[in-house]
This record gives structure tokens, sequence and C-alpha cells, in this order.
């Protein structure tokens, strides 16, 4: 199985897990008499099933990622470089707003406003970062599609 196939079907057994939790607080409770739209102990043997599927395939993935190398770099690695690069250029595009936002005066009597950057410089580095990111998620496509999930 190739490693972009194991990550799909992880999202498939979180997004499964997700619903037997939706499924079982539905059917938790009910008047007295009545029977539940489903059997909660047939839904938690369901989720005890999806989450060992889960376990394991997380630690197989993990293992993967872990040992298979994109140049110099494991895709952990990368994976880590992406995780940081997009957490920063957040930063930097909600700086880069704040910092070109232009504040409307009413009269020249008014106090100005002004931004204390060079909007122009960051929005180049915010372009720049963006386009290292593309860069390393394409390579992180590629390995995904590429690599076979180790045991």
């Amino acid at each position: 199985m190739k490693l972009a196939v194991a990550l799909s079907e992880r999202a498939e057994l979180v997004r499964k897990i997700k619903e037997l939790s939706e499924r079982l607080n539905r059917n938790a409770k009910i008047q007295e008499g009545d029977k539940p739209s489903e059997d909660p102990e047939k839904l938690l043997e369901e989720l005890e099933d999806c989450s060992r599927r889960l376990e394991k395939l997380i630690a197989r993935i993990n293992l993967t990622n872990s040992s298979t190398r994109i140049g110099k770099t494991t895709i952990t690695e990368h994976m880590a470089k992406c995780d940081a690069l997009k957490m920063k250029l957040s930063v930097y595009r909600s700086f880069l707003d704040a910092a070109a936002d232009k504040l409307s005066r009413y009269s020249s009597k008014e106090i100005r406003i002004l931004s204390t950057v060079d909007v122009a410089a960051i929005q180049k580095k915010v372009d720049s970062y963006s386009k290292e990111l593309r860069k390393i998620d394409e390579e992180l496509q590629e390995a995904n599609w590429l690599t076979e999930l180790l045991q």
C-alpha cells in the first residue's frame, strides 16, 4: 500500500470514529419502554475495531515517515518544516494585513497613523515563504505517492 493511500485511510478512520461518537451520543439514553435507534453495544464494538485499525495504521505511517528520505531529510522532518512554516506564514500574513491597513482621516489635523515596517519588503518575504511552502508540500505529496507503507 502506498503512503498516500494509508493517509487517506487514516483520515477516513478518524471521520468514522467521530461519526461513531455522535451516533453513540444520540443513542445513550432513551425514554422508558422505547428502543434505541441503534444498538450502542454494536456501535461500541465498531468503535473498538476502528480504534485498533487506526492505531496500527498510525504506527505504520509514523515508521514510514521517519524512515523515508526526501533528499537529505526524512518525511517527518519535512512535515515539521512544513508545519512550522505554515505557522510562521500565518503570523506574517496577519502582521502584513495589520501593517498595510490604511486608516482614513477626516481632516489633516488628525493624527497620522503610519506603518512601522516596510510593507513591500514584508510582502516579498510572505511571497517567498509561500513559494517555499508550495515546494515542500509538492515534495511531500510526491513522496506520499511513491513510498510504500512499511510494516
